[in-house]
């Protein structure tokens, strides 16, 4: 029976690619009895097949552009032959650049496990792979316990081979990739202004140069089969050709293309990547990081089973269950809600309109309590000026001040008390003692008057202070949303974590190049080439990542024309390092963040 399962997989994949054979078979035929003008529906059905059967999304972005000379963009082509060379040959570096960048995000995940400790490995191996392989590991960690007692060193041993053996293969298609790469856009550049005064000839020309590359790429990829290991952890096998259609070259006699033939020839080229991303897909299928739910599982499986509960116990308190819990829950929490929102945010803003709208009208009160307590003033005085007239037996001015006749009221008052019963009938302590009661009444309404004047005056500071629970809760709600909408970390993000991110693009960029002259200077041309190719990768991320920002900013052009300089494969490093540095120091993208969270 376990010998049935390859055999079974086997069949499966060769009918499998009988089915896609005779299928490509077919429609190759069926556009072959067009060969001169193709219809528009034609024309329209292949570019949909081809874009459905891409494994890798193909779509336009904003990346690093071809070497061509700058003249190139205001010039527009006269033909829609033109138009297809040069979209032919931006999508050979988009395709390249989006394939390599898939392959990179797999490596550097394996590479950062392969770093961690053998804790960090087994855990992964038990942990990280899904359900299937945490029963598979801990049966298997059981058995070897039992029988020699060394689970946990095995184990670590095959965390360490099973993630080698995926940084190997990942690693060998970078490199390929990479080189692929950097060949073609130094091809390019040499051929820049050729392509852009004469693009059918130099097409023409490039088309030797593509096949040579095509050619070298499958070499080098296709000696991949021969790294898997006979108890290799990978599924299946992938040993199967990449096959690339042989490009046509210009004849002797003949100087420069036909129509027909270019558009013959940008099929082939187009037929070629889509193979090519065909087998760098499944490739990378097969020796891929596992998916964020699969790394996961059990924080998932633990939400899941949280969730399932709080629905279950909703469940009994609701109508469903004869319940009514909800609805009173609800009704409550409206209720505080409502409430809260009167008193915190309704009443205290109702109370400063009202302060700041009927500010005259409490003026006017004012006014009448000042009168109130000048009436009260007036008696006072006109009483101590009696009492003061009758005691010394003179006539005392009206402007005569209250303090001296008070001193002759409280003189007075002394003496009368050396004989308080006889002078409470027949003497002055009785009139002297209304006297002082008035002066108290006086001070008193004069102290509620300023009392009363404070209170006026803060009544906007109650008011502001009453609604200050609302305005911290909407305070921290704004941040919360402000944060979530900010909450992209990548480098085309707008936080100090993305400017964080495009500065290390940056670093990498000049590490980059440091590895390429490195390379260069110990006579290693193939990994130097691969260098270059990942130098371009690296830009094309730092021009993806720096275009929005700088376009707000208006440091787009001066921008572009230093990160297309670093793309120069006949620059010297001293100079280009020099332009890393005015990139770092200059641009405002790329500076480091001033405000530290």
């Amino acid at each position: 029976m376990e010998a049935a399962t390859p055999d079974g997989n086997e069949s499966s994949r060769e009918v499998k690619s009988l089915i896609s054979f005779y299928s490509n078979y077919l429609w190759n035929r069926l556009t072959a009895l067009f060969p001169s003008s193709p219809s528009s529906f034609l024309e329209k059905i292949s570019n949909l097949s081809r874009q459905a059967a891409l494994p890798i999304s193909t779509k336009r972005r904003a990346g690093l552009p071809l070497p061509l000379p700058s003249d190139s963009f205001s010039a527009t082509p006269t033909t829609p032959e033109v138009s297809r060379v040069y979209e032919v040959l931006n999508d050979i570096m988009d395709r390249s650049i989006l394939n390599l960048h898939k392959i990179q995000n797999n490596l550097q995940f394996w590479q950062s496990i392969a770093q961690g400790s053998n804790a960090r490995k087994v855990y992964f191996m038990v942990f990280e792979r899904g359900p299937r392989a945490f029963v598979n590991e801990t049966v298997q960690v059981m058995r070897e316990s039992v029988a020699d007692g060394l689970a946990v060193q095995n184990l670590s041993h095959s965390a360490s081979a099973y993630i080698s053996e995926r940084i190997a293969v990942l690693s060998a298609l970078r490199s390929s990739l990479a080189a692929f790469l950097a060949e073609f856009y130094m091809e390019v550049d040499k051929c820049g202004e050729g392509l852009v005064k004469d693009p059918e000839k130099s097409f023409s020309s490039l088309m030797v140069t593509l096949n040579r590359l095509f050619s070298k790429l499958k070499a080098s990829i296709g000696h991949l089969h021969a790294l898997r290991q006979s108890d290799s952890s990978v599924d299946g096998t992938y040993s199967f050709p990449l096959l690339f259609e042989k490009l046509p070259e210009i004849s002797q006699e003949e100087s420069q293309w036909t129509d027909c033939e270019i558009s013959d020839a940008i099929n082939l080229v187009y037929k070629n990547l889509q193979e090519l991303d065909s087998y760098l897909a499944l490739m990378v299928a097969k020796h891929q990081k596992p998916r964020r739910v699969t790394r996961y599982w059990i924080r998932y499986t633990v939400g899941a089973v949280g969730l399932s509960v709080c629905s279950f116990w909703l469940l009994r308190h609701s109508h469903l269950m004869g319940s009514s819990d909800i609805d009173n829950w609800i009704r409550e929490a409206r209720e505080s809600t409502v409430s809260f929102f009167n008193d915190h945010v309704e009443q205290p803003l109702l109370s400063i309109r009202d302060e700041l709208l009927d500010t005259f009208k409490k003026r006017q009160k004012g006014v009448m309590d000042m009168e109130e307590v000048q009436l009260t003033s007036n008696s006072l005085h006109r009483m101590l000026l009696a009492f003061s007239e009758q005691t010394k037996g003179k006539k005392f001015p009206e402007n005569s001040s209250d303090q001296e006749m008070l001193e002759i009221v409280m003189s007075r008052y002394e003496k009368e008390l050396m004989h308080p019963i006889q002078n409470l009938l027949n003497g002055e302590l009785a009139r002297a003692l209304l006297i002082q009661v008035q002066k108290l009444k006086l001070d008193i309404e004069m102290a509620m008057l300023e009392l009363d004047q404070i209170l006026r005056a803060n009544e906007i500071n109650f008011a502001i202070l009453a609604a200050l629970p609302a305005f911290f809760l909407s305070l921290g709600l704004i941040v919360v949303v402000r944060a979530w909408f900010r909450q992209d970390t990548r480098a085309e993000g707008r936080g100090r974590i993305a400017r964080i991110q495009r500065r290390l693009l940056l670093v990498e960029v000049e590490k980059t190049i440091m590895q390429y002259q490195t390379c260069i200077d110990q006579g290693m041309e193939n990994d130097a080439q691969c260098m270059f190719g990942m130098l371009i990768y690296c830009l094309d991320r730092l021009y993806h990542a720096v275009r929005r920002h700088a376009k707000a900013t208006g440091e787009w052009q001066c921008l572009k024309q230093d990160i297309m300089e670093l793309g120069k494969s006949d620059l010297q490093t001293a100079y280009k390092l020099i332009v890393t540095a005015r990139m770092e120091r200059v641009y405002d993208c790329l500076l480091p963040s001033l405000k530290r969270q």
